[in-house]
């Protein structure tokens, strides 16, 4: 299947009923297989009254020595042993789908997640966002759950009640359905008109997830700060608004329960009233009086359970609803079938424009082109569009006109999977995950050997102080690397884009955290790794630019000085000041 066409056919719902009833249909055998085994074991139980009503009438003779007990209670006895078989076979199969659902769900809620812009995430918690993902596996699972084991036994025990006072008396079965009828219609409206409140604690409960994260990963500057006392207050005040929405929410459900019970009580009482001067009157036998008593405490209790499940599957249906509001958006950016053929690596910026959401212009009428092979270093202050030209030759965003050409191919017109697998990109910041060496290096090629591992390691010069650690390349680095320096992060960094190998490479201040030893280390390892590629770097340290081909001056996203290194500090313009300014810094550094 193509990825577009896969794209297609995975399109998260964005309407909670939707999206549960997606993956329903995803395991039809299976949800349809276990709703039949509760709905078999809710009939049995039903008929279990039955069966008790048969034995009780057998015994409600004077001649006890002629009374044929032993059939109903074989009945009675066969349909317990029954429902209790149904009822475990229920919960395996049950088991298995439900958490097969909700794995399902997170997975494609992830998936669906990661393919928002860059710009998305900075707008959002990460913490919240994998909070809601976590919450909505949670609820889901627990609507499926309370429909299987919460909302369909009440309702067979309904309908099985029914069944059986038509039976013993038909007015008596139009009377009941009456009343479960006004008091479901009152009980799930009750529910409908509280389903905001529900949304404003699911809403807050992701912003107090979202904070909790947040101040936990800066850990560092709250200690630097001596700011324990002050994020305690605000996290307190956050958490407290947490709070009085979820009392909101819990006594919403708590009304829901007292105008519950008073209807239930009512229908018990007032049906049991019925019976026994039903049977004053000779009209119904004794079993038949047990059975109606037996039925309507069941469904008493039965529609507690009910009840409550419908407020709570509104609740978390709420939970839902507002997770899919900020996940389940729209995505920002197309991913197009094609695949990216490059062959070559020549680039071309033609007549870019850009803008970022809040208005701010970086690029208007941008022109630029890279050949094949060429190594270009691109200078500039903070803010003249240096990492914006990196994210765009990424897609990390659109453009609003022209476009981006790679071997004259519309990067917005090929799958965004299979132009970055044609990138080694070397942050500032090297983002780790909390897994080993071993895996951080070869994330970018999961197939490689471990052989070649090691060898991109000794190209990065990390091999000497990875094997000093106590496990070597097994070694776990921490969240985001915060077991290693920042200079090691940058080294496994530059050994995970040796690994990957691939036909441009895009360096964004690669050897800013390395000491002057270790970037004459490095310089070296990225000379053998620059041979025959597309290299755009982003750097301060202008010698890290000597060997370049070509360097572009950026002053408000225009380009206002190209040439090689030596043409441009000959120029005098803004280069050979930056240059003269560096070189007169190091100068007195060595004094």
């Amino acid at each position: 299947m193509s990825s577009s066409a896969h794209d297609a056919q995975q399109a998260l719902p964005g309407k909670p009923l939707a999206f549960l009833a997606r993956y329903v249909l995803k395991r039809p055998w299976h949800f349809g297989g276990m709703f039949l085994l509760i709905a078999g074991a809710g009939s049995c139980a039903v008929a279990v009254q039955y069966g008790m009503k048969l034995l009780v009438d057998a015994m409600a003779t004077n001649d006890r020595q002629q009374a044929d007990v032993w059939f109903p209670l074989g009945i009675f006895i066969g349909l317990i042993v029954v429902e209790n078989v149904f009822w475990r076979l229920g919960g395996w199969l049950g088991c298995r789908t439900v958490v097969a659902s909700c794995v399902d769900i997170r997975v494609d809620l992830f998936r669906h997640l990661t393919g928002h812009p860059m710009r998305y995430f900075a707008q959002h918690y990460a913490g919240a966002l994998g909070n809601r993902i976590s919450a909505t596996g949670q609820a889901a699972g627990a609507i499926y759950g309370g429909l299987a084991w919460k909302i369909m036994p009440p309702c067979v025990d309904f309908l099985g009640a029914v069944v059986v006072l038509f039976t013993v008396h038909g007015q008596m079965a139009w009377a009941l359905i009456g009343f479960v009828l006004v008091v479901g219609v009152l009980i799930i409206s009750f529910g409908i008109r509280g389903r905001s409140k529900h949304q404003r604690f699911a809403a807050q409960a992701a912003r107090v997830g979202g904070e909790l994260v947040d101040v936990v990963s800066n850990v560092w500057t709250i200690k630097a700060f001596s700011a324990r006392d002050r994020e305690s207050q605000r996290l307190a005040e956050e958490i407290g608004l947490e709070a009085r929405a979820q009392r909101r929410s819990w006594m919403y459900l708590e009304k829901a329960r007292v105008i519950h019970d008073i209807c239930l009580s009512l229908m018990a009482g007032g049906m049991l009233i019925w019976a026994i001067q039903l049977w004053l009157a000779g009209s119904v036998t004794a079993g038949d009086v047990v059975m109606v008593s037996a039925l309507t405490f069941r469904i008493l209790h039965g529609s507690r359970d009910l009840a409550l499940a419908l407020v709570d599957t509104t609740q978390q249906i709420g939970s839902i609803d507002d997770t899919l509001k900020i996940i389940v958006q729209p995505h920002g950016l197309d991913d197009p079938e094609p695949q990216l053929a490059l062959w070559r690596g020549d680039i071309e910026f033609r007549d870019v424009c850009f803008a970022y959401p809040d208005g701010r212009k970086v690029f208007e009428h941008f022109n630029l082109h890279i050949p094949v092979g060429q190594k270009v270093g691109i200078v500039g202050a903070s803010g003249a569009g240096k990492s914006t030209l990196i994210s765009l030759i990424q897609r990390l965003d659109d453009v609003q006109h022209g476009c981006i050409l790679i071997d004259r191919q519309d990067i917005s017109e090929v799958s965004q999977d299979s132009l970055r697998a044609r990138m080694a990109v070397v942050p500032q910041e090297t983002a780790l995950f909390n897994r080993s060496i071993r895996e951080n290096i070869r994330y970018g090629r999961p197939e490689a050997s471990d052989e070649e591992v090691i060898a991109a390691a000794r190209h990065a010069f990390c091999d000497e102080f990875v094997r000093e650690l106590p496990q070597g390349y097994d070694t776990l680095v921490g969240e985001r690397g915060v077991m290693l320096s920042g200079g090691q992060r940058q080294r496994l960094g530059i050994a995970r884009a040796f690994l990957k190998d691939a036909p441009i490479l895009v360096l964004d201040e690669a050897t800013s955290a390395l000491d002057t030893r270790s970037e004459a280390e490095i310089q070296t390892a990225l000379a053998d790794l620059m041979q025959g590629r597309t290299v755009l770097a982003v750097a301060h340290r202008l010698s890290t630019l000597a060997s370049f081909d070509r360097v572009l001056v950026l002053e408000d996203g225009q380009i206002v000085e190209d040439g090689s290194p030596e043409e441009l500090c000959l120029q005098g313009g803004i280069f050979a000041t930056l240059w003269n300014t560096q070189a007169a810094g190091f100068k007195s550094a060595e004094d």
